[in-house]
This record gives C-alpha cells, structure tokens and sequence, in this order.
C-alpha cells in the first residue's frame, strides 16, 4: 500500500461494467485531530455553474478502521457524513457504491465498455477532524480496472499492479497515480477504455488523445489524422498567441455518441463530446463544430483555470461561486477560440462564416437583450443557464453567444483605434501576464471588472474604450453587429431573400415541435404574432380550417397569407380555440455575411505563427 504526503488515498473500481455502479473508497491516514471525521460530498464541478448533488448516486456506505471494525456513522446535512473516530485510530476507510450511469461531460460513466471518471463526481471530501492543509498536499489515486483497459488522464502515473482489487476481490489493473495539490486531483479526469491511446509532441510539449464511441463503432482512420493534423495547427496557434506554457501533457478525451454534444475543460484536459458522425467522411458541419469545441476547451486552459475570477482563486465545492465575468471567460473563449480556428487554418474563411451565421440566427430570434445585461447574465448562471425554459428567450440572454458578439464589437473599435496594432486577443495575452496562476510574470492573481478594465485602457487605442466596455457589459441592449462586420468590409443579407414576384409567406413566430400527427408550439420568437394567443405546449390545429398535422403542411398554409387575417385554432389544456390572427412577413431571422472582405478582415483571420 503507498502512501502519499498527505496521508490521504482515493480508491476507485471499475470492474463491474455492466452494474453501472462503481466501487469507490477513501482512505485517511491520521493523525485525527477531533473525535468525529466529518467528510462533504462536492455539489459543484468546477467548469460548469450548477449544483448537481452527486451524493444523490451513493449507496452502501461503510466506515471502519484499520484493524476492519465498522465506525458509527451518520448523514450531516445534505451532503455530508459525520463519523466517530476511535481513540487511537491510525487509519479510517470510507467505502461506498456509486451508481455511474449519466453520460456526460460532467459526470461519471460506467459500462462495460469504459469508465469516464470525474472526482468531484466520485468522492467525498475529509473537511473536518485533520488538518486544514492536508487536502492542499500529495494525493494518491489508485484505479481498479479490467486489464484490456488503459486510462488517459493528467494525474501523473506511478505504475500498476495486476491483480484482484482492494474493494471488490475482481481481477484487473490496478493503476496508480499522484496529484500535487486539491486543485489538480479535484480537477483532472480519468479516461479509461481499451482503445489505444495516441501521444505526440508539439512544440515541446506532451499531447495525449483518447478516444471512445458510446456504441463501439469504428473510427474513420482517415479523418482521425485530418483531427489530428488540425488539433496541431490548433495547439501551435495558441502558442503563437500565449507563448508555450511551462505544464505540460495534456490529454484531450473525445466521446462519440448518438446525438449528445457537450465539452468540459480541466486544468490540463479536456472531455469533448460530439456526435459520432463529426469523423464520418462528409459531415462538414459536424466535423467543423468538433474542431471548434476542441479549441473551445482548449483555449480554458488560459482563460479560467490560470487567469480566473479572483474570488474563484479557491473555490468552495459546496456553494455557488457567482461571477459577472462569465461573458469574458465564457464569451470571450467562444469568440476567440473560433478565431484561432480560422486563423491556424484548421477553418477555412467560409467555415468561419457558415458557424458564424448559425451564431446570428439564434441572436437574432432572441430578445432577451432588452431585459438582462452580459453582467447580469453571469451573474445568474446558476439560476438561469441551466434551467432553462419555453419563455427564457425572452427575458434572459446566453453570456456565451451575447458576450462573444460584444467582444467582437469591442475588437474592431480597439482594432479601428490602434490602427490594427492591438486587438482584445492581445488583451487576453496581456491579463494572463498580469494575473494568471503559473506565471512567472503575473503581479496578482485573479481578476476582476476593475482589472480588465484598466489593462483594456492601459493599451494602444485603448485609453478611451473604458466607456465602450462599461456599456458593453452592463447595458440590457444588443451588440452592434452591423458595425462590426461593416469595419471589415462585410454586410450581414437575409439567407433567403424573396424574389422579384414572389409572395411572402405568414410567420407565426414561435417554434414548434411535431409528435403524433400534432404541431405544438414550444416556444415564442421576438417580435411574434401569435404571442396573446397560443402559449408553449398548446397544439395549433388549423388555419382557416384546414387540419394541420405536419410542419410542412403548417408551411403550405401559411404561404402567401404575411399581412392576411387567416383563423388559427388551437388547443389549449384540451379545449379547442379560435384566434383571428395576422401573420407576419419573415424578419429574416437567418441572415448571412456578404462580401469579400477588406484588407483588415484578411488581416484580423491571418495567423500568428511564424513561417
């Protein structure tokens, strides 16, 4: 049995894939410092804003000492357990089941297949009854897995044993690691499926890939290395950007899946997951958003986990953190990890162009902006971005979509103001060298508004923006992209404009969802017809007396009637109504950019690296 410097080891068995349910231990060398252990299961995952309650997925819990004898225990709160620590005990292990069955990038997984591994999804934390600092030493991490299996992770390995497990008897592999401190064991993952690891080197540093299909499908050899190849011309932008980093190995895990999507960074790792048809040859636009979720996570590595809201330097796992600042850590990413996409030549300009007008049409049938500001946005995570609802449209507004729309506006007036010297991806660069962990350079760490700010109006063409940014982020009102792209020489056109003779077709302004032969409204549009009449949830049934049953035949019955009176019925909570009601032309909603460009857009989309 190793021992670590803090005298704590976290234990965790995987071999019975098909339970769902993992074997999960912690063991806690004294010395004890009170009669009573008190350990707190983590609510939060840093990276996302919620409190999940993985506690909710233990069952089986057993305390004993080192000599086997069961301690009295008992809940405390929500979260914890409280447990009596005998006199003269050298040791206590914490044992537990915990069912693994939420494919996400946020939780654990476990079949028979693979395990997808995150710690503050796993196990509790010793809060009370040793010393504070203990949490802040040396861990060791000791994965108990089938011996076909391997693990990809940022935990740095100290070998493995073959043989039966600590906690089920079963027979495999068990892999050990160590994690310096709290923040790298609470925020790393484990990986771990039979398929072959890929490592290579770029620009010095380790990068490790891991794939895995939720369904066992085989992966396109061919478009594996173009995702490779991309990756490194990602990698090497970012490097160009913010100097090559001191850390080094890490691992990118990508889950490929039916239909679920989703990423999560970690200090020096990503979980990436996409549908399986992102490296199928021919699926351009499923491949695109895999190369930009990449560089999404990719880019945390900078902004958030090293340059961080300064009241998350050390955050609590049992409460909120609130932040206004998510449009910059969250926004701020979006917008500029798809620049270096373009810029590194893993995009072409027309990708960027495609993603970006599937960005616009969701900006433009919103109108949250009118009712929540970038800083409120963030401020709210926690009770908004993932409780989201049929009316939040209308009065909330997403701080990653939002927010990247205001940066880019507050880009091109740095840009127009410094005569192209400086841009906010050098103000990025910047506040990592002022205040990001790891930086040899970094004056104090954390940020905050005041901090952004002033390095913001300390640069080139920056001295009068500080009014620009307050407006940005605090004002309830719309970004202006018109402006943005008419510095560029761009123009933002309807996708689809009528033409000459053309009848305009009724819009209701709502989406709908189709089941059964039944069309249901799910949620309202800006600026929709309908909006006093039918609610989400209520079926529209006819318009002017002809049945509706399908999109396609709501779209026939609306063609030609913008600006008519035609009688929509409806069915609310079972009772069939009728409205008369005056479709709209189309706002256009979709709206793409047209032009070539000008010589600043050929400049903002050129790379960084040297030749």
């Amino acid at each position: 049995m190793s021992q670590s410097k803090s005298g704590i080891r976290f234990l965790i068995d995987a071999t019975e894939g098909d339970s769902r349910r993992l074997h999960v231990g912690i063991e806690i060398q004294g010395p004890f410092t009170e009669s009573r252990l008190i350990a707190h299961f983590p609510r939060w995952v840093p990276g996302s804003y919620f409190l999940r309650e993985p506690i909710q997925h233990m069952t089986d819990f057993l305390a004993t000492d080192q000599d086997g004898n069961t301690l009295e225990s008992q809940r405390k709160d929500v979260d914890a357990v409280r447990i009596k620590v005998p006199e003269g005990a050298s040791s206590i292990l914490l044992t537990y089941r915990l069912l693994a069955n939420d494919m996400s990038v946020r939780s654990n997984h476990l079949d028979r297949t693979h395990l997808h591994m995150m710690p503050p999804f796993t196990w509790f934390m010793p809060t009370s009854g040793i010393e504070n600092n203990r949490m802040n030493m040396e861990h060791i991490v000791e994965l108990h897995a089938p011996k076909s299996w391997s693990p990809a992770t940022q935990y740095l390995s100290t070998g493995k044993r073959n043989g039966k497990g600590e906690l089920t008897k079963n027979e495999g592999t068990t892999h050990c690691f160590t994690a310096p401190n709290r923040d790298e064991f609470l925020d790393g993952i484990i990986e771990c499926n039979a398929n072959p690891m890929d490592t290579w080197v770029v620009d010095g540093r380790t990068h490790h890939l891991k794939m895995w299909d939720s369904g066992g499908h085989d992966i396109d050899k061919g478009m594996l290395e173009r995702f490779k190849e991309d990756m490194n011309k990602i990698i090497r932008e970012h490097h160009a950007l913010f100097g090559i980093p001191s850390w080094d190995n890490y691992v990118t895990v990508i889950q490929l899946t039916d239909t679920m999507r989703g990423g999560l960074e970690h200090l020096n790792s990503q979980t990436s997951m996409v549908p399986r048809q992102s490296l199928m040859p021919g699926h351009d636009d499923e491949y695109r958003d895999l190369v930009s979720l990449f560089s999404h996570e990719y880019l945390h590595q900078w902004n958030v986990k090293r340059l961080r809201p300064r009241n998350m330097l050390d955050y609590d796992l049992q409460r909120e953190g609130h932040s206004d600042l998510l449009w910059w850590f969250e926004g701020g990413t979006s917008w500029l990890g798809d620049m270096l996409c373009v810029r590194s030549g893993a995009w072409s300009e027309e990708d960027w162009r495609k993603d970006f007008m599937r960005k616009m049409k969701r900006h433009t049938a919103r109108h949250g902006m009118e009712f929540e500001s970038l800083a409120e946005s963030s401020h709210d995570a926690w009770i908004h971005l993932y409780r989201g609802h049929a009316f939040s449209r209308e009065s909330q507004i997403s701080y990653y979509l939002e927010g990247e729309l205001a940066i880019m506006q507050l880009d091109v007036e740095l840009r127009r103001r410094s005569k192209g010297d400086a841009g906010v991806c050098d103000l990025m660069a910047e506040l990592c060298r002022r205040h990001a962990i790891e930086y040899d350079s970094a004056e104090k760490l954390g940020i905050t508004y005041k901090d952004i700010r002033q390095a913001l109006t300390s640069m080139k063409g920056g001295r009068r923006l500080g009014s620009l940014l307050d407006d940005l982020m605090h004002q309830r009102k719309a970004p202006d992209v018109d402006a943005t792209m008419a510095y560029f020489g761009l123009k933002l056109v309807p996708e689809h404009p009528l033409k000459d003779g053309e009848e305009n077709d009724g819009w209701l302004g709502v989406n709908l969802s189709t089941k059964d032969g039944r069309v249901k409204v799910t949620s309202h549009l800006s600026g929709s017809p309908v909006r006093q009449h039918v609610m989400p949830g209520d079926e529209i049934v006819a318009i002017d007396g002809i049945r509706t049953a399908s999109l396609k035949g709501l779209k026939t019955s609306l063609k030609g009637k913008a600006g008519q009176q035609v009688e929509l019925m409806s069915s609310h909570e079972g009772i069939i109504q009728s409205h008369k009601v005056e479709p709209l032309a189309s706002p256009q909603h979709g709206v793409k950019l047209d032009g070539k460009g000008n010589s600043k857009w050929n400049s903002y989309i050129a790379t960084r690296q040297s030749s």
